[in-house]
């Protein structure tokens, strides 16, 4: 990756200094060239056949929900409602944020946003889910991986990219909500894509 000046190389390490430097964000094919002069991308999010921790996703809602509601009742069905409404509440404008915050920061007019009219289109599908844990003196960051599928203005698909171990954890390790901590995984992935797509499209 070419070099960062050394104010964005600070941000970087300030974002990413909490959590496993195991990231990893490869463009898996195609090419990104034509994102140049592009300064707005629609963004859509899909979960289908996520994995979570060791289970398929449908397995694990159905576990917590008996084991939650089995501890208080109606405490699971609150759970997955929010296991579900997090996603459009918390991580997809986190994602989004990470993203056109640190376009911002590296002087580049590029922002991500789901109400969008660009043709030009990114679809993030979230693959799998660490939720992580925090319980008194015993901890786990969350995690994701995702893939991130690129569209040009015909609806052509111009590129492919992966996003692999994206940590998250809470400020100050205030994150005994699941929510929270995944919220940031997502925060990061989105810093990430910036980062790739910078370096691909304008060298930065």
């Amino acid at each position: 990756m070419k070099k960062f000046s050394s104010i964005i190389i600070m941000i970087l390490f300030l974002g990413f200094a909490h959590s496993s430097y195991s990231q990893k964000t490869v463009l898996k094919s195609g090419s990104l060239e034509s994102l140049k002069g592009v300064t707005e991308l629609r963004v859509e999010y899909t979960y289908d056949n996520m994995m979570v921790g060791k289970y398929k996703e449908a397995d694990y809602v159905a576990k917590k929900v008996k084991e939650y509601n089995e501890k208080e009742a109606g405490k699971g069905d609150a759970w997955q409602e929010a296991w579900i409404g997090d996603r459009e509440m918390k991580f997809q404008p986190r994602f989004q944020d990470g993203f056109t915050n640190f376009c911002i920061l590296a002087s580049t007019d590029l922002k991500i946003d789901p109400n969008s009219a660009s043709k030009h289109r990114i679809v993030v599908h979230t693959t799998f889910t660490e939720p992580g844990y925090n319980i008194y003196m015993s901890s786990k960051n969350a995690s994701i991986n995702a893939e991130v599928t690129f569209f040009d203005e015909s609806g052509t698909q111009i590129a492919l990219a992966t996003i692999t171990n994206s940590p998250g954890s809470g400020i100050w390790d205030l994150d005994y909500d699941t929510g929270v901590r995944i919220q940031e995984a997502y925060a990061n992935a989105g810093r990430a894509l910036a980062v790739l797509i910078l370096d691909e499209v304008y060298g930065k």
